[in-house]
């Protein structure tokens, strides 16, 4: 019986010696992340303010090289800021709204420097200025809040989540989302690509939670015996769908939907994959099936890859007037090894149907287009997004160049007016 006792008491001592070093290590590691977030707070107020002064400091210049420094300067700043805001914890949605606002301003001034327009410049920024330094001003008073905590990492935390938002970086958030809105209002282009995001598009009838699931059982006929659990995209959400996860044996995933029609947004399931029997031949043919199945006809493929486990295969609609493969308008499928099963599937940009407007594809002398040593290996028509927002009818070239080594290109190239959108080295 004592040597029991004894037992018990060293246990107890252990433990509370375990629970004491367990406490310390906690707080030593909030103390460390605390200094980060302190650190990575300093650094985006003081950078904040540099941003403020290099947007003043363009304003004073007709010089262009002076000008072009400030710019630089800028792009510099938006970035460093958004690299500092985006490893503090302040809350997704004012994370979002910072990295927007700041990313728009960077590519506002790497746009003027490009194409020389400053009395455009001139005539923004001085608004923009202002703002900026309002938004300073509110950025440090809402940052004495997280000094106050005194390494209170429990409290800080809390301030930030979502239901119970800090009261002083809330004011920031919607200072942000007022400042966006007048500061860089969306152009045409942009604002078809946010409605296309959103999939305002979409014209069909809202389905019910039980219809959400019939579409499931019938799109995977091999999990229509499993348990599922049905729920809804929160409010804030770019669109609403059903999030609906199941449980079959062996297989654990989920099955994204649409409210509007049903249209399947991503499917993935984790099982355990068994040793590799399938040719990529094979794989590709499976893939095509599944698709098939899925009610996605109108696509070709582009491209697999594989890993240990899967191939990953690439699919892209084809415009049916040209035939030319619409990027933009991609499947990605995963598909096992072992027997071709599907594993995975995101079709988020294929319900994100682009709106392809009539160009015209002029022929290009590949001879006198690529030097000599140059060979043109393969010819592709494509749409791509040009970088602003607009899909171009597209050449896309593999080339081989024969120097030294020889090295192969992917080559996209505007095919009406003959501009290099892309150049990838491949090997």
């Amino acid at each position: 019986m004592r040597t029991l006792l004894v037992i018990l008491t060293v246990a107890v001592i252990g433990l509370g010696a375990y629970s004491i070093n367990l406490h310390s290590d906690k707080e030593s590691l909030q103390r460390t992340v605390h200094a980060q977030y302190t650190e990575k707070l300093t650094d985006a107020s003081e950078k904040l303010s540099y941003l403020q002064r290099a947007v003043s400091q363009s304003l004073l210049f007709k010089d262009e090289q002076a000008i072009h420094s400030e710019l630089d300067s800028i792009w510099r700043l938006s970035s460093e800021v958004r690299s500092s805001i985006s490893n503090i914890p302040i809350g997704q949605e004012l994370s979002n709204e910072w990295l927007g606002y700041l990313g728009k301003l960077g590519e506002e001034a790497r746009k003027t420097a490009k194409t020389g327009d400053y009395e455009a410049w001139r005539e923004k920024m001085p608004q923009i200025s202002t703002n900026l330094q309002s938004l300073s001003d509110e950025w440090t008073t809402a940052t004495v809040d997280y000094y106050k905590q005194d390494g209170n990492m429990d409290v800080w935390l809390r301030q930030v989540d979502n239901k119970n938002p800090n009261t002083s970086f809330d004011n920031v958030k919607n200072t942000l989302k007022d400042y966006g809105e007048k500061d860089f209002p969306l152009t045409l282009s942009e604002s078809d690509w946010q409605k296309k995001i959103e999939l305002k598009a979409l014209q069909d009838s809202v389905i019910t939670e039980k219809e959400a699931l019939e579409k499931v059982k019938y799109l995977f006929p091999l999990i229509k015996d499993a348990t599922f659990t049905v729920t809804k995209s929160s409010d804030t959400a770019p669109y609403p769908f059903y999030h609906i996860q199941f449980h079959q044996g062996i297989r654990l995933g989920y099955v994204d939907l649409t409210e509007k029609g049903g249209h399947l947004l991503s499917y993935l399931v984790e099982r355990p994959v068994g040793e590799a029997k399938l040719s990529q031949e094979q794989i590709t043919k499976k893939a095509e099936e599944h698709l098939q199945r899925l009610g996605m006809k109108d696509v070709a493929f582009v491209e697999s890859r594989e890993n240990h486990l899967a191939w990953h295969v690439t699919f892209a609609r084809v415009n049916p007037s040209d035939k030319a493969l619409i990027y933009a308008d991609g499947v990605q499928l995963k598909i096992a090894k072992d027997t071709g099963e599907l594993l995975g599937a995101n079709a988020m940009e294929y319900i994100q149907e682009e709106t392809i407007k009539p160009q015209t594809a002029k022929p290009i002398d590949w001879k006198t287009f690529f030097d000599e040593d140059v060979q043109v290996e393969e010819v592709k028509n494509i749409y791509t997004d040009n970088g602003q927002f607009e899909q171009r009818l597209c050449y896309e070239v593999i080339a081989v160049r024969n120097g030294k080594t020889q090295e192969t290109f992917r080559v996209v190239i505007d095919a009406e007016n003959h501009n290099v959108l892309k150049v990838e080295y491949l090997t």
